[in-house]
């Protein structure tokens, strides 16, 4: 977020649960694409293979690969399961044959729910985080009463807490650029009400949030989109600090919330 007129751009707020990657070695992912039949540029022969995928790390092009969906899938599932640094950003571009992978400090990234997309799955299109997790954390802050005395080593040993949703793929951190390439639902229950949707269900079938006559008016799911890869932790998580204090902001003229944002 930033203001209108003089400070536009030099003032800026970060959005709630926001943070900024501080970087990390590229060697390794480099080392392992080679091994997972990335061609170096130095022996690639654009006429043998003019379809290939150019493979960039930070800016640098550094191969082609021939198989970018099966390259994206594997990086993405190390990233996921903790093997590669969770800062990673991970972007393809269909259109231009291009795979990007960015390991460097100074982006902006923000904590997204991951939406499992693999038809092998019996969860498809469900959120990752599931209930048992969540009972698994509330049991969590119960204990935390009965940890006194223990060292910092074995409390963090014996805590599954936020490290812990990041290392199983259940928080997945995006930058602007991977956000672009995502397709991101607002809610669990915009999720669920897609999801019923794609199976058949009449919208008068559909869960909606509470049958009251004064509940909130939502758009219907688009029945054009395909899949979603992710969703927000809270809708609210969207905006800075100042627009978040502002009651009711989807029932003000948008030029109101520009205008108290702008403090």
């Amino acid at each position: 977020e930033t203001p209108e007129g003089q400070a536009c751009g030099l003032v800026k707020n970060l959005s709630l649960m926001c943070y900024v990657s501080v970087g990390s070695d590229a060697s390794p992912i480099i080392d392992f694409m080679t091994q997972r039949n990335m061609q170096l540029l130095e022996e690639y022969d654009q006429n043998q293979n003019p379809d290939a995928t150019k493979v960039f790390v930070n800016g640098v092009w550094v191969g082609v690969h021939s198989n970018a969906q099966q390259l994206v899938t594997v990086v993405q599932e190390l990233r996921r399961n903790g093997t590669l640094s969770y800062e990673m950003s991970l972007i393809r571009d269909i259109r231009d044959r291009e795979f990007k992978i960015f390991t460097d400090a100074g982006r902006v990234m923000r904590p997204l729910f991951v939406v499992e997309n693999d038809i092998r799955k019996p969860n498809r299109n469900h959120l990752i985080f599931t209930k048992e997790i969540s009972n698994k954390l509330k049991q969590e802050q119960q204990e935390t009463s009965t940890r006194q005395g223990w060292s910092q080593d074995e409390i963090d040993s014996a805590t599954y807490g936020w490290r812990g949703l990041i290392q199983d793929g259940v928080v997945e951190y995006l930058d602007a650029e991977e956000e672009e390439t995502a397709m991101i639902t607002f809610s669990p229950e915009d999720l669920e009400e897609w999801r019923e949707m794609k199976m058949g269900l009449p919208a008068a079938e559909r869960s909606t949030e509470g049958e009251h006559r004064l509940r909130r008016l939502k758009p219907l799911p688009d029945p054009r989109i395909h899949a979603y890869t992710h969703c927000e932790i809270h809708p609210a998580m969207i905006l800075g600090i100042c627009a978040s204090i502002i009651p009711f902001p989807d029932h003000n003229q948008s030029p109101r919330n520009t205008y108290q944002s702008a403090m």
